[in-house]
């Protein structure tokens, strides 16, 4: 009996064990289950909810551009892209029979056909995938007919943008292309991570890139476990982009390029010298920024940076050339402010004698005897020579500093280069060498060192006839800052500090240019015998000039290769007697300034007047940056014109 016992006690024992072990582990299940269902069940509800529910950003319509008359320059147009669901035409022919049957109807090349293949073998089977975009409404009528027969295509319609004044636009506009990895990373904006989505590169669409995007829009979708889209449950549209209103003209804009289009490159500014609203921007060569908002291929890229014409360089704003004669009006107001009077004469031979080196006049046989305004009139080089001699490259950089040169306009354009201005201190900290009389012989006549801009010719020319005033550039009618637009408010630009009389004796100079005798541009005077313009050639050279090559006669034109000839530059301004629109010309290796370059400024000047004339006749006045008057500058009147 007592091994029973023995037994029996030890099995009622194991029994209690289990029991108890059982009791525990359906304690602790118990426990856990009201943990998750009582205090955890707010937390998991929103998982829950999170995992049922998606946001998705939706991006807004790109804010319009127009020019001062409201005419679009840059718009958004539909695109009909064709995409494919993987796992729809999985379940028929399979993806690679479709896309097969697809090269059959519009024109796929054999990098698309991999590039879906690629995609789909890393994306989910159910997520659309982009075979092709910017399809033509044949192609779309073509695809639509054979819908039944290309199982998992479907078209989509989306917006892309489009440039209708193309190439006479796409310096200032610039144009639009897909976020680069690093523009995503340095940037928070979740529209910046949307497929497809496209910002600002270059021109006024980067420098407004932030107003012109607006607010994203949001979509609320239901999705099932796999992420698969059942049904949209909420939609909010964005905020479209702010409209950007430009200062240009596009019928001066279309003038211009149908002017300039001859030469192989070129640049023309024109500005109103009181606001500095820009009405002219143009560069030559130019590209057209719509293959770059629908995909620019490999080949058309190449063609473009090899081009030995730069046309993706923006040449009114970062293109720099040696002013040459144009540079002759900061050197004669350098001159008058070192106490030389305007009346100091100097007699011009045909050359000037420093040390062993012969510096020569463009007048091989000279000029005789000059004054300032004469100087100004002909060009005289050793009446330039002779005065930088005296006032040295220092007082010369002064002004042309104050003018403009050597810095950055500040005009709301992406790319702007800030041009050279050199001084003795430049040369000893860049070069590590001392300056030498020479030297400031060469930049009095605007060679050696001395790099400007075309528009910064502009500028320099605007605040010598406009008073003095240190007007400086602009495109965009409003203000704009980041995501803010405001009306744009025309404080008084600071004075110069240039004495009115300086400024008279430039300006009787500049229209004895055009207007005189003996001027150098007076094949190029306004045809309009009731106006005058006024204004100062100028030719850069980009080469040395050998005594030998002196000696049998300086080759020019069709002689040499066109990357030797000289450089032609024009400043101009009118109505002469009320100075408004100034105009800068630069034709690269166009050989001299009054043959190549101031009958361009000659018609773009006219072109100016005329397009006054029709608003003045139509309503009134011609629209200024915000439909504010603008500020009058009296004293910037000569005291009789040439």
């Amino acid at each position: 009996m007592k091994p029973e016992k023995t037994r029996s006690k030890l099995f009622n024992r194991r029994a209690a064990l289990l029991l108890g072990g059982k009791i525990l582990l359906l304690g602790g299940l118990g426990t856990r289950l009201y943990y998750l269902q009582v205090v955890e069940s707010e937390r998991y509800k929103v998982l829950a909810e999170e995992n049922r529910v998606n946001f998705r950003l939706l991006p807004p319509p790109r804010g319009f551009i127009t020019d001062r008359n409201g005419d679009y320059l840059a718009i958004n147009i539909q695109n009909y892209r064709l995409v494919l669901v993987p796992e729809q035409a999985n379940n028929a022919d399979g993806v690679e029979a479709t896309l097969l049957k697809l090269s059959h109807l519009i024109d796929l090349s054999e990098h698309d056909v991999k590039r879906v293949l690629r995609e789909t073998s890393r994306r989910r089977a159910f997520v659309p995938i982009t075979v092709r975009e910017n399809l033509s409404w044949e192609e779309v009528s073509r695809l639509g007919v054979n819908t039944p027969e290309l199982p998992g295509v479907n078209i989509d319609v989306g917006q892309t943008r489009h440039y209708p004044y193309g190439r006479n636009m796409a310096h200032v506009i610039g144009y639009v292309a897909a976020v680069s990895e690093k523009e995503l990373q340095n940037s928070d904006d979740p529209l910046l991570e949307l497929p497809g989505f496209r910002i600002g590169k270059n021109g006024v669409e980067k420098e407004y890139d932030i107003a012109l995007r607006g607010t994203a829009g949001t979509s609320q979708v239901e999705v099932n476990a796999l992420g698969r889209v059942i049904r949209e449950l909420r939609r909010q549209e964005g905020q479209p982009g702010h409209e950007v209103r430009l200062t240009l003209d596009m019928r001066l804009q279309d003038f211009i390029g149908e002017r300039v289009k001859d030469e192989k490159a070129a640049a023309v500014t024109v500005m109103d010298v009181h606001t500095g609203a820009m009405l002219g921007l143009v560069s030559t060569p130019s590209y057209d920024p719509n293959a770059f908002s629908e995909g620019l291929r490999t080949e058309e890229w190449r063609d473009l940076v090899n081009n030995p014409h730069h046309p993706l360089t923006n040449k009114a704003i970062a293109g720099q050339y040696a002013p040459g004669s144009t540079y002759k009006m900061t050197v004669a107001l350098a001159a008058m402010e070192a106490g030389i009077s305007p009346e100091h004469s100097v007699f011009c031979p045909g050359h000037m004698e420093l040390g062993d080196r012969r510096f020569h006049c463009w007048k091989r046989w000279g000029h005789g005897h000059m004054d300032m305004t004469e100087a100004l009139a002909q060009s005289c080089d050793v009446w330039f020579y002779d005065v930088a001699r005296r006032i040295g490259v220092d007082r010369i950089a002064a002004m042309a500093k104050r003018l403009g040169f050597g810095d950055p306009t500040g005009i709301d354009l992406a790319g702007e280069r800030p041009g050279l201005i050199p001084t003795k201190a430049w040369k000893r900290a860049t070069l590590g060498q001392p300056w030498h009389m020479g030297e400031s012989l060469v930049i009095g006549i605007g060679q050696g060192y001395v790099l400007t801009t075309p528009l910064q010719l502009a500028v320099s020319t605007a605040r010598m006839v406009n008073g003095g005033k240190a007007v400086r550039p602009h495109l965009a009618m409003r203000r704009i800052d980041g995501n803010t637009v405001e009306p744009r408010v025309h404080d008084p630009f600071p004075d110069l500090g240039i004495p009115k009389g300086h400024l008279n004796i430039v300006r009787r100079g500049m229209e004895a240019v055009v207007n005189g005798e003996r001027g150098t541009a007076r094949a190029s005077r306004l045809r309009d015998t009731e106006m005058e313009m006024g204004g100062k050639t100028g030719t850069s050279q980009v080469r040395r000039i050998s005594k030998a090559e002196r000696d049998a006669g300086i080759r020019s034109g069709e002689d040499i290769a066109w990357r030797l000839r000289d450089h032609a530059l024009f400043v101009g301004y009118a109505p002469a007697h009320d100075p408004r629109y100034v105009v800068s010309v630069v034709v690269e290796h166009g050989g001299g300034g009054s043959t190549a370059a101031a009958p361009i400024a000659r018609d773009v000047l006219e072109e100016v007047l005329r397009i006054e004339a029709r608003t003045v006749s139509d309503a009134g006045d011609l629209p200024d940056d915000d439909g504010s008057d603008r500020v009058k500058a009296d004293d910037a009147k000569t005291e009789g014109t040439g």
